[in-house]
């Protein structure tokens, strides 16, 4: 069971996650958003919102340099295992708390009020709840981290993500021996991403960088004083003929 959800379940995960996000956005594209209701209780919207966010990009950013960073350079840059344990303990806490609680807004605003409830899917709420669980599960863990803050029990979960990224054989024994709610936290945000492709979360591979190279734009007030004038329909209606006839006698690119 052990070398299932930690050595074979991780590629399972990871390929629905990669495939399936690329077979959502070819085949239905216009499903890939968020589905935001931000005109129904902003206010609460707003807080949980900044809250949850901002903990759960901390976390991940946190995850993603905390187990994939190479120990040699943590050595080379003077970085002990014990400063780096405290370190994760307290900004993963700190951010932990604050996704929490945002997402428990969000949560509250999308169960209680008819109206958002009846615009939520079973897969909106679905995923939600399993984040919520996950930021249990995930502060958690550190009580059993506090019982051992050598670093030792960091180092392993380090060695088994670094080598399922680069596919080594036995990854899974690595982590045979450490607390279960470790285990359950690592299979939750696998199944997670499994659930990924298939849910709201898509929205967060769509960052909107063309926004810091587009060209700007710039509102121009009207000074008219009075309203432009009535055509007839008839009129419209030949305008549009007119129009036509010149876009249909000039040349075209092949011409």
């Amino acid at each position: 069971m052990n070398n299932f959800f930690f050595g074979i379940y991780p590629y399972i995960a990871l390929s629905v996650l990669i495939i399936g996000s690329i077979a959502r956005y070819e085949r239905d594209p216009f499903s890939w958003k968020s589905s935001s209701s931000q005109l129904l209780r902003r206010r609460q919207l707003r807080i949980g919102s900044v809250l949850f966010h901002v903990g759960i990009l901390t976390i991940f950013f946190g995850h993603l340099v905390g187990l994939f960073a190479p120990l040699p350079l943590l050595h080379a840059l003077g970085i002990s295992h014990e400063f780096k344990q405290i370190l994760a303990m307290v900004v993963g806490g700190l951010a932990g708390i604050a996704a929490l609680i945002g997402g428990g807004m969000l949560f509250h605003r999308r169960w209680t009020d008819p109206r958002i409830r009846k615009t939520s899917s079973v897969a909106d709420i679905g995923i939600l709840v399993l984040i919520l669980i996950q930021l249990v599960f995930g502060l958690s863990t550190i009580v059993s981290s506090a019982q051992h803050l050598d670093g030792k029990e960091m180092v392993k979960f380090m060695l088994w993500a670094q080598g399922v990224v680069t596919f080594q054989p036995d990854v899974a024994a690595r982590i045979a021996d450490t607390p279960l709610i470790f285990k359950l936290h690592i299979v939750l945000g696998l199944t997670i991403f499994l659930l990924f492709p298939f849910t709201r979360l898509v929205h967060m591979l769509s960052v909107p960088l063309r926004y810091f190279w587009r060209p700007g734009y710039q509102i121009v007030r009207s000074r008219r004083t009075q309203p432009l004038p009535q055509h007839s329909d008839a009129e419209l209606n030949q305008a549009r003929l007119t129009a036509a006839r010149r876009a249909a006698a000039q040349p075209t690119a092949a011409e």
